[in-house]
Protein backbone atom coordinates (compact mmCIF):
# COMPACT_ATOMS: atom_id res chain seq x y z
CA UNK A 1 0.00 0.00 0.00
CA UNK A 2 1.33 3.35 -1.23
CA UNK A 3 1.67 6.00 2.17
CA UNK A 4 0.96 9.61 1.85
CA UNK A 5 3.10 11.47 -0.23
CA UNK A 6 4.26 14.36 1.59
CA UNK A 7 2.56 15.25 5.02
CA UNK A 8 1.97 18.84 5.73
CA UNK A 9 1.57 20.35 8.61
CA UNK A 10 -1.31 22.84 8.39
CA UNK A 11 0.70 26.21 8.79
CA UNK A 12 2.35 24.91 5.92
CA UNK A 13 -0.10 24.20 4.34
CA UNK A 14 -1.65 27.81 5.08
CA UNK A 15 1.29 29.43 3.23
CA UNK A 16 1.29 27.37 0.02
CA UNK A 17 -2.44 28.74 -0.05
CA UNK A 18 -1.44 32.45 0.94
CA UNK A 19 0.71 32.49 -2.08
CA UNK A 20 -2.07 31.74 -4.62
CA UNK A 21 -3.54 34.47 -6.52
CA UNK A 22 -6.83 36.22 -6.26
CA UNK A 23 -9.13 35.96 -9.08
CA UNK A 24 -9.79 38.38 -11.59
CA UNK A 25 -12.38 41.73 -11.00
CA UNK A 26 -15.39 42.92 -12.60
CA UNK A 27 -17.16 45.91 -12.01
CA UNK A 28 -20.75 45.96 -10.37
CA UNK A 29 -23.39 48.16 -8.73
CA UNK A 30 -24.15 48.55 -5.21
CA UNK A 31 -27.38 46.92 -6.17
CA UNK A 32 -25.53 43.65 -7.10
CA UNK A 33 -22.04 43.62 -4.65
CA UNK A 34 -23.70 42.15 -1.43
CA UNK A 35 -20.63 39.84 -0.43
CA UNK A 36 -17.93 40.87 -2.62
CA UNK A 37 -14.46 42.01 -2.07
CA UNK A 38 -13.42 45.44 -3.01
CA UNK A 39 -10.58 44.91 -5.19
CA UNK A 40 -9.13 48.50 -4.58
CA UNK A 41 -9.72 50.97 -2.15
CA UNK A 42 -11.97 53.57 -2.10
CA UNK A 43 -11.00 57.14 -2.11
CA UNK A 44 -13.70 59.61 -0.80
CA UNK A 45 -14.32 62.18 -3.61
CA UNK A 46 -15.08 65.02 -0.61
CA UNK A 47 -15.64 65.57 2.77
CA UNK A 48 -18.81 63.77 4.76
CA UNK A 49 -20.61 65.08 5.76
CA UNK A 50 -19.95 68.12 3.45
CA UNK A 51 -20.23 70.72 5.78
CA UNK A 52 -21.37 71.21 9.81
CA UNK A 53 -24.41 69.77 10.30
CA UNK A 54 -27.03 69.18 13.22
CA UNK A 55 -27.05 65.88 14.70
CA UNK A 56 -30.65 67.06 16.48
CA UNK A 57 -33.86 68.79 15.88
CA UNK A 58 -34.04 72.23 18.26
CA UNK A 59 -31.74 75.43 18.42
CA UNK A 60 -28.15 76.26 16.55
CA UNK A 61 -26.25 78.85 19.23
CA UNK A 62 -23.55 79.77 20.57
CA UNK A 63 -22.92 77.46 22.96
CA UNK A 64 -21.79 80.64 25.13
CA UNK A 65 -25.19 81.89 25.26
CA UNK A 66 -26.46 78.75 27.34
CA UNK A 67 -23.73 78.76 30.10
CA UNK A 68 -25.31 78.23 33.77
CA UNK A 69 -28.83 77.96 32.28
CA UNK A 70 -31.27 75.30 33.63
CA UNK A 71 -35.25 74.90 34.86
CA UNK A 72 -35.19 77.92 37.61
CA UNK A 73 -32.55 80.31 35.53
CA UNK A 74 -33.34 79.70 32.07
CA UNK A 75 -31.36 81.22 28.97
CA UNK A 76 -33.34 84.08 26.25
CA UNK A 77 -32.12 83.84 23.41
CA UNK A 78 -33.80 86.05 19.83
CA UNK A 79 -34.93 83.68 17.14
CA UNK A 80 -33.26 84.78 13.46
CA UNK A 81 -34.98 82.15 11.26
CA UNK A 82 -36.37 78.76 11.06
CA UNK A 83 -34.22 76.52 8.62
CA UNK A 84 -35.24 73.79 6.57
CA UNK A 85 -33.59 70.30 6.15
CA UNK A 86 -31.99 71.59 2.44
CA UNK A 87 -31.88 75.61 3.26
CA UNK A 88 -28.23 76.94 2.80
CA UNK A 89 -28.17 79.74 5.92
CA UNK A 90 -27.20 82.96 4.23
CA UNK A 91 -26.57 84.87 7.58
CA UNK A 92 -24.79 84.40 10.81
CA UNK A 93 -25.66 83.66 14.34
CA UNK A 94 -24.57 86.44 16.79
CA UNK A 95 -24.59 86.39 20.49
CA UNK A 96 -28.09 86.19 22.13
CA UNK A 97 -29.25 84.87 19.06
CA UNK A 98 -30.16 81.19 17.34
CA UNK A 99 -31.92 79.64 14.40
CA UNK A 100 -34.54 76.75 14.37
CA UNK A 101 -32.71 73.37 12.92
CA UNK A 102 -33.76 69.80 11.99
CA UNK A 103 -31.34 66.83 11.68
CA UNK A 104 -29.54 66.45 9.17
CA UNK A 105 -29.60 70.46 8.58
CA UNK A 106 -26.89 72.86 7.84
CA UNK A 107 -25.06 74.78 10.67
CA UNK A 108 -25.47 78.20 10.51
CA UNK A 109 -21.79 80.30 10.60
CA UNK A 110 -21.24 81.49 14.20
CA UNK A 111 -23.72 78.79 15.76
CA UNK A 112 -21.40 75.86 17.63
CA UNK A 113 -23.86 74.19 19.30
CA UNK A 114 -27.30 72.60 18.61
CA UNK A 115 -29.94 72.71 22.39
CA UNK A 116 -32.65 70.28 22.16
CA UNK A 117 -36.09 70.68 21.10
CA UNK A 118 -37.22 69.54 24.03
CA UNK A 119 -34.79 71.62 26.10
CA UNK A 120 -36.55 74.68 24.87
CA UNK A 121 -39.89 76.48 24.48
CA UNK A 122 -41.05 79.45 21.92
CA UNK A 123 -42.46 82.32 24.10
CA UNK A 124 -43.74 84.21 21.20
CA UNK A 125 -41.95 87.15 19.45
CA UNK A 126 -38.96 85.17 18.63
CA UNK A 127 -37.79 84.52 22.03
CA UNK A 128 -37.03 81.37 22.72
CA UNK A 129 -36.22 79.76 26.35
CA UNK A 130 -33.55 77.32 26.67
CA UNK A 131 -33.52 75.22 29.95
CA UNK A 132 -30.10 73.47 29.67
CA UNK A 133 -26.57 74.79 28.21
CA UNK A 134 -25.34 72.87 26.10
CA UNK A 135 -20.77 72.45 25.81
CA UNK A 136 -19.17 73.48 22.44
CA UNK A 137 -20.18 71.64 19.55
CA UNK A 138 -22.49 69.06 21.25
CA UNK A 139 -24.93 67.70 18.91
CA UNK A 140 -23.01 68.65 15.64
CA UNK A 141 -21.94 66.60 13.09
CA UNK A 142 -18.70 67.77 11.61
CA UNK A 143 -17.69 68.62 7.94
CA UNK A 144 -15.50 65.29 7.24
CA UNK A 145 -16.00 63.65 10.54
CA UNK A 146 -17.39 60.18 8.95
CA UNK A 147 -14.60 60.59 6.01
CA UNK A 148 -12.07 63.25 4.99
CA UNK A 149 -12.08 64.07 1.48
CA UNK A 150 -8.95 61.59 -0.40
CA UNK A 151 -9.06 59.58 2.65
CA UNK A 152 -9.93 55.89 2.37
CA UNK A 153 -13.21 55.28 3.04
CA UNK A 154 -14.03 51.41 2.59
CA UNK A 155 -10.12 49.48 2.04
CA UNK A 156 -9.31 47.14 -0.69
CA UNK A 157 -10.40 43.56 0.86
CA UNK A 158 -13.20 44.46 2.88
CA UNK A 159 -16.11 42.38 2.08
CA UNK A 160 -19.56 44.60 0.97
CA UNK A 161 -21.79 44.27 3.66
CA UNK A 162 -24.56 47.04 4.83
CA UNK A 163 -21.96 49.25 6.13
CA UNK A 164 -19.56 49.52 3.31
CA UNK A 165 -22.90 50.03 0.79
CA UNK A 166 -24.48 52.46 3.16
CA UNK A 167 -20.69 54.22 3.10
CA UNK A 168 -20.06 53.92 -0.91
CA UNK A 169 -24.03 55.31 -1.35
CA UNK A 170 -23.25 58.44 0.73
CA UNK A 171 -19.99 58.99 -1.22
CA UNK A 172 -21.84 58.85 -4.28
CA UNK A 173 -20.44 55.59 -5.60
CA UNK A 174 -22.63 53.95 -7.49
CA UNK A 175 -20.34 51.01 -9.12
CA UNK A 176 -16.90 49.94 -8.17
CA UNK A 177 -14.23 47.46 -8.69
CA UNK A 178 -15.01 43.76 -7.05
CA UNK A 179 -13.23 39.91 -7.44
CA UNK A 180 -15.03 37.68 -8.95
CA UNK A 181 -16.51 34.49 -6.75
CA UNK A 182 -15.08 31.69 -7.07
CA UNK A 183 -16.94 28.78 -9.20
CA UNK A 184 -16.67 25.48 -7.52
CA UNK A 185 -17.54 22.40 -8.69
CA UNK A 186 -18.47 19.11 -6.42
CA UNK A 187 -18.13 15.75 -6.95
CA UNK A 188 -18.79 12.97 -4.42
CA UNK A 189 -17.01 9.72 -5.11
CA UNK A 190 -17.82 6.22 -4.20
CA UNK A 191 -19.69 2.74 -5.06
CA UNK A 192 -21.43 3.16 -1.80
CA UNK A 193 -23.24 6.12 -2.77
CA UNK A 194 -26.75 6.46 -3.37
CA UNK A 195 -28.73 10.05 -4.25
CA UNK A 196 -30.83 11.38 -1.46
CA UNK A 197 -34.31 10.73 -3.24
CA UNK A 198 -33.29 7.02 -3.74
CA UNK A 199 -34.35 3.75 -1.40
CA UNK A 200 -31.78 3.18 0.68
CA UNK A 201 -30.83 -0.78 0.63
CA UNK A 202 -27.86 -2.42 3.11
CA UNK A 203 -24.56 -1.42 2.45
CA UNK A 204 -25.34 1.92 0.86
CA UNK A 205 -25.39 5.35 2.24
CA UNK A 206 -27.02 8.36 1.25
CA UNK A 207 -24.59 11.55 -0.65
CA UNK A 208 -24.49 13.80 2.23
CA UNK A 209 -21.06 15.93 0.98
CA UNK A 210 -22.55 17.43 -1.98
CA UNK A 211 -25.06 19.11 0.21
CA UNK A 212 -23.37 20.25 2.74
CA UNK A 213 -19.96 21.66 0.96
CA UNK A 214 -22.32 23.45 -1.78
CA UNK A 215 -24.09 24.77 0.96
CA UNK A 216 -20.68 25.96 2.72
CA UNK A 217 -19.34 26.80 -0.29
CA UNK A 218 -22.52 29.02 -0.97
CA UNK A 219 -22.17 30.38 2.48
CA UNK A 220 -18.65 32.22 2.16
CA UNK A 221 -20.29 34.12 -1.49
CA UNK A 222 -18.96 31.25 -4.06
CA UNK A 223 -21.16 29.79 -6.73
CA UNK A 224 -21.70 25.93 -5.97
CA UNK A 225 -22.43 23.43 -8.83
CA UNK A 226 -22.83 19.74 -8.19
CA UNK A 227 -21.67 16.83 -10.33
CA UNK A 228 -23.38 14.06 -8.39
CA UNK A 229 -21.84 10.93 -7.53
CA UNK A 230 -18.77 9.43 -9.52
CA UNK A 231 -18.15 5.65 -9.02
CA UNK A 232 -15.37 4.00 -8.05
CA UNK A 233 -12.95 4.05 -11.56
CA UNK A 234 -10.19 6.11 -12.04
CA UNK A 235 -11.34 6.78 -15.59
CA UNK A 236 -14.35 7.73 -14.60
CA UNK A 237 -13.43 10.24 -12.26
CA UNK A 238 -10.58 11.69 -14.27
CA UNK A 239 -12.93 12.45 -17.01
CA UNK A 240 -15.23 14.30 -14.52
CA UNK A 241 -11.99 16.14 -13.36
CA UNK A 242 -11.16 17.40 -16.53
CA UNK A 243 -14.57 18.23 -17.86
CA UNK A 244 -15.41 20.09 -14.67
CA UNK A 245 -12.06 21.64 -14.76
CA UNK A 246 -12.98 23.75 -17.45
CA UNK A 247 -15.59 25.38 -16.03
CA UNK A 248 -14.85 26.26 -12.62
CA UNK A 249 -12.02 27.45 -10.45
CA UNK A 250 -12.15 25.30 -7.76
CA UNK A 251 -13.17 21.32 -7.58
CA UNK A 252 -14.10 19.65 -4.18
CA UNK A 253 -14.10 15.59 -4.62
CA UNK A 254 -15.13 14.08 -1.52
CA UNK A 255 -14.11 10.60 -0.99
CA UNK A 256 -10.59 8.63 -2.54
CA UNK A 257 -8.57 10.38 -1.26
CA UNK A 258 -6.92 8.43 1.19
CA UNK A 259 -4.28 5.54 0.05
CA UNK A 260 -6.48 1.96 0.03
CA UNK A 261 -7.30 -0.15 -2.74
CA UNK A 262 -10.72 1.60 -4.01
CA UNK A 263 -9.27 5.05 -3.47
CA UNK A 264 -8.29 6.81 -7.03
CA UNK A 265 -8.38 10.30 -6.54
CA UNK A 266 -5.21 11.29 -6.60
CA UNK A 267 -4.31 9.15 -9.67
CA UNK A 268 -7.06 10.57 -11.38
CA UNK A 269 -5.58 13.73 -10.46
CA UNK A 270 -2.56 12.88 -11.66
CA UNK A 271 -4.10 12.03 -14.92
CA UNK A 272 -4.18 15.35 -15.95
CA UNK A 273 -1.93 17.15 -17.49
CA UNK A 274 -0.12 20.45 -16.37
CA UNK A 275 -1.69 19.57 -12.87
CA UNK A 276 0.40 19.64 -9.54
CA UNK A 277 -0.17 18.51 -6.46
CA UNK A 278 0.96 20.33 -3.65
CA UNK A 279 0.09 18.39 -0.90
CA UNK A 280 -1.19 14.52 0.43
CA UNK A 281 -1.93 14.36 3.49
CA UNK A 282 -2.19 16.89 6.26
CA UNK A 283 -0.73 16.29 10.13
CA UNK A 284 -4.40 17.04 11.30
CA UNK A 285 -7.29 14.73 12.96
CA UNK A 286 -9.70 14.91 11.46
CA UNK A 287 -8.70 14.66 7.66
CA UNK A 288 -4.99 13.39 7.02
CA UNK A 289 -5.94 12.57 3.78
CA UNK A 290 -6.78 15.90 1.98
CA UNK A 291 -4.84 16.62 -1.46
CA UNK A 292 -4.44 19.58 -2.86
CA UNK A 293 -3.56 20.10 -6.44
CA UNK A 294 -3.44 23.23 -8.91
CA UNK A 295 -3.15 24.05 -12.41
CA UNK A 296 -2.45 27.18 -13.75
CA UNK A 297 -4.68 29.23 -11.82
CA UNK A 298 -7.38 26.28 -11.04
CA UNK A 299 -7.44 24.19 -8.03
CA UNK A 300 -8.65 20.69 -6.96
CA UNK A 301 -9.18 19.97 -3.75
CA UNK A 302 -9.55 15.91 -2.18
CA UNK A 303 -11.41 15.99 0.48
CA UNK A 304 -12.57 12.95 2.98
CA UNK A 305 -14.88 11.02 2.22
CA UNK A 306 -16.14 10.61 6.36
CA UNK A 307 -18.38 13.98 6.65
CA UNK A 308 -17.60 15.15 10.00
CA UNK A 309 -13.45 15.25 8.27
CA UNK A 310 -14.75 16.89 5.17
CA UNK A 311 -16.68 19.92 6.72
CA UNK A 312 -13.95 20.09 9.46
CA UNK A 313 -11.51 20.44 6.71
CA UNK A 314 -13.69 22.97 4.74
CA UNK A 315 -14.18 25.40 7.50
CA UNK A 316 -10.22 25.25 8.45
CA UNK A 317 -8.82 25.32 4.70
CA UNK A 318 -11.02 25.27 2.10
CA UNK A 319 -13.73 28.22 2.82
CA UNK A 320 -10.63 30.57 4.14
CA UNK A 321 -8.89 29.67 0.37
CA UNK A 322 -12.59 30.60 -1.16
CA UNK A 323 -12.29 33.88 0.71
CA UNK A 324 -8.68 34.68 -0.34
CA UNK A 325 -9.29 34.07 -4.01
CA UNK A 326 -12.08 36.73 -3.71
CA UNK A 327 -9.35 39.01 -2.48
CA UNK A 328 -9.94 38.92 1.28
CA UNK A 329 -7.72 40.69 3.22
CA UNK A 330 -5.83 38.07 5.88
CA UNK A 331 -8.39 34.82 5.31
CA UNK A 332 -6.71 33.00 6.80
CA UNK A 333 -6.26 35.02 10.32
CA UNK A 334 -7.76 34.27 13.54
CA UNK A 335 -10.09 37.31 13.22
CA UNK A 336 -11.58 36.19 9.98
CA UNK A 337 -13.17 33.00 12.06
CA UNK A 338 -14.84 34.29 14.38
CA UNK A 339 -13.31 33.18 17.49
CA UNK A 340 -14.66 33.77 20.68
CA UNK A 341 -13.20 32.44 24.44
CA UNK A 342 -14.42 29.88 26.23
CA UNK A 343 -13.14 27.42 29.41
CA UNK A 344 -12.79 23.65 28.59
CA UNK A 345 -15.08 21.63 30.42
CA UNK A 346 -13.10 18.37 31.00
CA UNK A 347 -9.61 17.32 29.88
CA UNK A 348 -8.43 16.57 26.45
CA UNK A 349 -5.67 14.43 25.21
CA UNK A 350 -3.98 14.44 21.55
CA UNK A 351 -1.55 12.98 19.75
CA UNK A 352 1.80 15.00 19.59
CA UNK A 353 3.30 15.98 15.82
CA UNK A 354 -0.72 16.98 14.12
CA UNK A 355 -3.08 19.41 14.95
CA UNK A 356 -6.73 18.24 16.73
CA UNK A 357 -9.85 20.03 15.47
CA UNK A 358 -12.37 19.07 18.04
CA UNK A 359 -15.99 20.03 18.09
CA UNK A 360 -17.33 21.67 20.65
CA UNK A 361 -20.79 22.68 22.19
CA UNK A 362 -21.07 26.29 23.92
CA UNK A 363 -23.10 26.80 27.08
CA UNK A 364 -23.34 30.13 28.90
CA UNK A 365 -22.53 29.71 32.86
CA UNK A 366 -21.96 31.63 36.02
CA UNK A 367 -18.42 31.51 35.09
CA UNK A 368 -18.69 32.38 31.66
CA UNK A 369 -18.74 30.85 28.95
CA UNK A 370 -17.77 26.70 28.70
CA UNK A 371 -16.78 24.48 25.92
CA UNK A 372 -17.55 21.12 26.31
CA UNK A 373 -16.07 18.26 23.74
CA UNK A 374 -18.78 16.85 21.15
CA UNK A 375 -16.51 13.23 20.69
CA UNK A 376 -17.54 10.69 18.01
CA UNK A 377 -15.84 9.01 15.21
CA UNK A 378 -15.31 11.30 12.03
CA UNK A 379 -18.27 9.07 10.10
CA UNK A 380 -20.76 10.63 12.44
CA UNK A 381 -22.99 13.68 11.64
CA UNK A 382 -23.52 14.55 15.51
CA UNK A 383 -20.14 15.24 15.94
CA UNK A 384 -20.61 18.67 14.02
CA UNK A 385 -24.43 18.62 14.32
CA UNK A 386 -24.87 19.32 18.05
CA UNK A 387 -21.52 21.51 18.02
CA UNK A 388 -21.65 24.99 18.37
CA UNK A 389 -17.71 25.55 17.20
CA UNK A 390 -14.11 24.03 16.83
CA UNK A 391 -11.20 24.17 18.82
CA UNK A 392 -8.03 22.83 17.74
CA UNK A 393 -5.05 21.40 20.19
CA UNK A 394 -1.67 22.75 18.43
CA UNK A 395 0.32 19.76 16.97
CA UNK A 396 3.28 20.31 20.04
CA UNK A 397 0.64 19.75 22.37
CA UNK A 398 -0.43 16.48 24.19
CA UNK A 399 -3.39 18.22 25.28
CA UNK A 400 -5.47 21.14 27.30
CA UNK A 401 -7.02 20.73 30.52
CA UNK A 402 -10.03 21.20 31.92
CA UNK A 403 -10.69 25.02 32.77
CA UNK A 404 -8.26 25.98 30.33
CA UNK A 405 -8.97 29.08 28.23
CA UNK A 406 -9.26 27.84 24.61
CA UNK A 407 -10.34 30.10 22.01
CA UNK A 408 -13.76 28.49 19.52
CA UNK A 409 -14.08 28.97 16.09
CA UNK A 410 -17.97 29.27 15.90
CA UNK A 411 -19.59 27.43 12.80
CA UNK A 412 -21.67 28.94 9.92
Amino acid sequence: MDDFFNVLQVEELTRILQQMPSLGTQELGLENCRGRFLARDLHAPGDLPATNRCSMDGYAVRAGDTFGAGESNPAYLEKVKDLGICDIPDFSIDQGGCAGVVTGGILPQGADAVVMQEYTEELGAGTVEVRRPVAPWENVMFRGEDVAGGDVAVSAGQRAGFRQTAMMAALGVDKWAFFKTPRVGIISTGDELVDISSPLQAGYIRDVNSYALAHLVRGCGGEATVYGITRDREEDLNKVLVRALEKNDVLLVSGGSSVGQRDFTLKAMQGIQGLEVLAHGLAISPGKPTIFARRDDKYIWGLPGQVGSAQVVMLVLVMPFLNHLQGAVDAFSEDAKGLVRARLSRNLASSYGRKDYVRVRLQEEEQGLTATPVLGKSGLLKTVFQADGLIWIPSNCEGLARGEEVRVMTLP
